[in-house]
């Protein structure tokens, strides 16, 4: 009878995070929401705590992780993780006095990927516009150089 009363509180010490957090994609989730919409890539929930309540909560939460980006906009904090874990980010919405709106959104390849090429692009629009102030700065030091060299002879 006493293995069975200490079999909870070793399985409680050795397993906290199974035990007492919600997680969805391996990001907290408050325990106090609604949930609104959950698929397999995107939980969205409403929560009857203010925004910097619900701030606090994933500043706290996310603490010991290195890539981890806090966003302060207008209507909503941004949270972005630039490594590799499965979620991409979790935007806090500053909602009415119904509550905050929690959006956690699965890290997905068409973001990926958008990146690449906005990227690849962005590449090869500064050589361009280094080849075209180059070719530019050779036309002119070209002209100049054979008006000298027209100088140089007609003297």
């Amino acid at each position: 009878m006493k293995n069975l009363l200490f079999l909870p509180l070793v399985l409680a010490l050795f397993f906290p995070a199974s035990s007492s957090a919600e997680e969805f994609l391996g990001a907290p989730v408050i325990s106090q929401g609604k949930t609104v919409k959950k698929t397999a890539d995107r939980l969205e929930l409403k929560t009857g705590l203010s925004h910097d309540e619900v701030i606090s909560f994933y500043r706290k939460a996310l603490k010991g992780l290195e890539d981890i980006r806090f966003r302060e906009w207008d209507d909503s904090t941004y949270i972005e993780d630039d490594g590799n874990l499965p979620w991409h980010s979790i935007t806090v919405s500053k909602g009415d006095e119904d509550g905050t709106v929690v959006t956690i959104v699965k890290d997905n390849w068409t973001w990926i990927m958008g990146t690449l090429v906005l990227r690849y692009i962005g590449v090869f629009m500064v050589l361009m516009v280094l080849f075209i102030g180059m070719s530019i700065s050779g036309k002119i030091i070209s002209s100049s150089v054979k008006r000298l060299d027209k100088k140089k002879s007609a003297a």
